[in-house]
């Protein structure tokens, strides 16, 4: 991947970056990655110096709770994933507060539900609320609200929230921070010989082939949620970008040219 192709991160004035929750979290122990976290942080900072606006979707919250209230190693019933969001957000939150502030940067805490998005005067108001906060100098840390959604009510993933939340404040780009680089041709994983597709102009039949099932685990997404957020972001006119984020420096890395996919609107 060129630093010519990833400069498009640079040239953006408004910027959306969704965390993924094995980037955050230790799947073993619920630990929250602080050195990782901290690193980000400094990416963030940079990228206001620069005059980018940027906004945080950041999963991991029940991933981060679930194991402070003693619950097993097992598939969650909705009401526990509510318990464990309630407890892990807030932990989340603080990390971001910490590290963020030492760069002098204000973090302000928003949950959203898909019928935030939808319903009109909600959308205006979550709309008018997010801008006012840019305007102030503060970064959003956006989460779906877990303790209150619903199976009928649920974004089910924060890829798409992320999608929902750039073409909301007009973003000009979407970085989805993942446990992979991009979209391949064929699974990578059982195919040695899978290529990485650098930039999707559009997303056709052939493209959502590409795409597998969902992530296990603590992960709701995977590569069929990423492409349903692209879908939504080109139609905005937004571009996006799905790289791997487990290094120190992710949005740094992306700028040096670290693997990726960039979708962009035609």
């Amino acid at each position: 991947m060129s630093r010519e192709t990833n400069a498009y991160l640079t040239e953006g004035n408004r910027i959306v970056v969704k965390i993924g929750s094995a980037l955050l979290v230790d799947s073993k122990t619920g630990a929250i990655h602080r050195e990782w976290l901290r690193a980000l942080a400094e990416d963030i900072a940079a990228c206001r110096a620069r005059g980018q606006d940027v906004i945080l979707v950041s999963s991991g919250a029940i991933a981060a709770g679930r194991r402070h209230l003693g619950m097993a190693e097992r598939e969650l019933k909705l009401e526990e994933k509510q318990a464990a969001a309630a407890t892990g957000m807030i932990r989340l939150a603080h990390r971001y507060q910490e590290y963020l502030a030492e760069h002098d940067v204000t973090v302000a805490q928003i949950l959203l539900t898909l019928d935030d998005s939808e319903n009109r005067r909600r959308y205006l108001n979550a709309r008018s609320t997010l801008m006012t906060l840019l305007e102030v100098g503060a970064v959003p840390l956006i989460n779906e609200n877990d303790t209150v959604a619903t199976d009928e009510i649920r974004f089910g993933d924060n890829d798409r929230l992320a999608a929902r939340v750039a073409a909301m404040v007009s973003a000009d780009v979407l970085v989805l921070l993942s446990d992979i680089d991009g979209l391949y041709d064929a699974d990578p994983t059982k195919n040695s010989g899978a290529k990485l597709i650098s930039e999707i102009l559009e997303i056709t039949p052939e493209i959502e082939k590409m795409a597998g099932a969902a992530a296990s685990g603590d992960s709701s997404g995977g590569m069929v949620t990423k492409l349903a957020a692209a879908k939504q972001c080109l139609g905005a006119g937004c571009s996006m970008v799905i790289t791997k984020g487990e290094q120190l420096n992710p949005l740094q890395a992306l700028e040096d040219g670290a693997n990726c996919s960039w979708f962009r609107p035609s």
